[in-house]
């Protein structure tokens, strides 16, 4: 079960989500529909379609996208880390705003984490696993 999260001043549902180096924190509040990331609607930050698909999936599957407004900070890593990290956060806020939404965001898959992440460098080797040339002569 996630725990409940909410800011002790607005009352704001919380959550955190994470992706290989990406980090977003989500706020979300009954409203009409809008989504905010870092300061920018949805469809100006996240210009592919299938990144923005991901949050908007994530509202589809409780029948929350036009019933709550979502604030996002996202930082780290790339546009698709962040997207993926958004929607684990905004799973987990959800979850914090209403409790009865928990078995639906966890039987799609929305509040598993996504654990890959990218393999650190080896000392004597090129990256992760490269090494060096053979040289015959």
């Amino acid at each position: 079960m996630v725990a409940v999260k909410t800011d002790k001043i607005t009352g704001q549902a919380m959550g955190t989500g994470r992706r290989k180096s990406s980090v977003a924190r989500v706020r979300v509040t009954a409203g009409s529909g809008k989504i905010t990331i870092n300061g920018r609607p949805l469809e100006q930050y996240f210009v592919l379609l299938q990144d923005q698909r991901q949050i908007t999936d994530t509202l589809n599957a409780v029948g929350r996208l036009g019933a709550v407004d979502v604030v996002a900070i996202a930082s780290g890593g790339g546009p698709t880390g962040q997207a993926g990290a958004c929607k684990m956060g905004l799973a987990r806020a959800l979850v914090s705003h209403d409790s009865e939404l928990f078995q639906a965001l966890r039987d799609g898959g929305f509040l598993t984490r996504d654990s890959r992440m990218k393999e650190r460098k080896k000392c004597g080797l090129h990256g992760a696993r490269r090494g060096t040339q053979f040289s015959k002569r």
